[in-house]
């Protein structure tokens, strides 16, 4: 799940990589205490999206995931066109929808995930559906 998350924020497959890798290595040096599985969780995807921004801001990235090789990583056909669309979005409307379709994640979950509001991620959720209505509307034509 972190891999395919990482995978999308960055696009590029050695870089998802490293971020994953720097999440378990973080993980094992400050050795957090959680309150359950769902805390455990949330932190995970917390780190490794904060790290996948800070990959980002830093212009870390220089290889992109060619398109064709998503479906390796998808966990079912029915997903690889949404992750296809997911990577071509804006990163705030990307790891949104992500959590949300394909993860699963209610809004209430990826606001604690992402410390934001329920509104933010709802107007997130709203602004991704519409940006890929868009693009689905343009190849359509």
């Amino acid at each position: 799940m972190l891999f395919r998350i990482c995978l999308v924020i960055l696009c590029n497959e050695s870089d998802a990589e490293d971020a994953v890798q720097d999440t378990f290595i973080k993980y094992l040096s400050k050795a957090p205490t959680f309150n359950d599985t769902e805390h455990e969780k949330a932190w995970f995807i917390t780190v490794a999206t904060n790290r996948c921004k800070n990959m980002r801001r830093y212009n870390i990235i220089r290889r992109h995931l060619d398109i064709n090789d998503l479906q390796l990583y998808c966990k079912n056909e029915e997903n690889y066109g949404l992750l296809e669309a997911l990577m071509k979005l804006p990163h705030k409307q990307k790891v949104v929808l992500l959590l949300h379709y394909v993860e699963g994640y209610k809004v209430e979950e990826i606001a604690k995930i992402l410390t934001i509001t329920v509104a933010a991620v709802k107007k997130r959720l709203q602004r991704g559906r519409e940006l890929l209505r868009q693009s689905y509307q343009e190849e359509e034509q």
